[in-house]
């Protein structure tokens, strides 16, 4: 059986271009990340509700192939953005849409969340368009884990599927003590 040149273009790399939170991006993808053909309706409005700081240190959970990772690095070229993900295909795309950005101050690894993080670590700014599938259980780690890893006066913006909205609400005022 031949492949079929419908199957060698969707073989090939997806590209697109876009503006978030006033800079222009490039980004590469591929088939198997989230939305690899443009910004989602949550990470866009994400994106609107975040205050970045210049000197902020910022946290990506969950990155995909790096859009929320490279806002934020781009508002905040003083600071680091360390993105994660548990996909291997995730963080390599967003490390090559570092590059092609040229965002000297943001990288990518790979890490269930943050089980692969060095303790000390801390950053001023934690951001997750939350993973819907990934059950009750390592969300609730994701929290905890975010809130040991915030910085003093460090912030956390998070959007997810409507179906978690109660359950959100819940575990972040038990949390953090708070939800807006």
């Amino acid at each position: 059986m031949t492949e079929t040149a419908h199957l060698r273009q969707m073989r090939q790399d997806i590209r697109f271009e876009t503006e978030l939170c006033g800079h222009s991006f490039r980004f590469i993808t591929t088939w198997g990340i989230f939305s690899p053909r443009e910004i989602d309706e949550g990470t866009a409005l994400l994106l609107k509700h975040m205050a970045i700081r210049p000197d902020d240190d910022c946290f990506d959970l969950g990155c995909g192939y790096g859009p929320i990772g490279l806002a934020m690095a781009k508002q905040a070229p003083q600071g680091q953005t360390l993105m994660v993900d548990r996909d291997f295909v995730a963080v390599e795309y967003s490390n090559r849409n570092v590059h092609l950005n040229g965002l000297g101050n943001a990288s990518a690894m790979l890490s269930n969340a943050f089980q692969h993080l060095d303790p000390a670590l801390h950053f001023d700014v934690v951001a997750s368009n939350v993973p819907a599938k990934v059950g009750n259980e390592m969300t609730l780690i994701m929290l905890h884990d975010a809130y040991r890893h915030l910085k003093p006066g460090g912030r956390i913006y998070l959007v997810t599927i409507n179906g978690l909205r109660e359950y959100m609400k819940r575990n972040l005022n038990e949390i953090f003590g708070n939800f807006k």
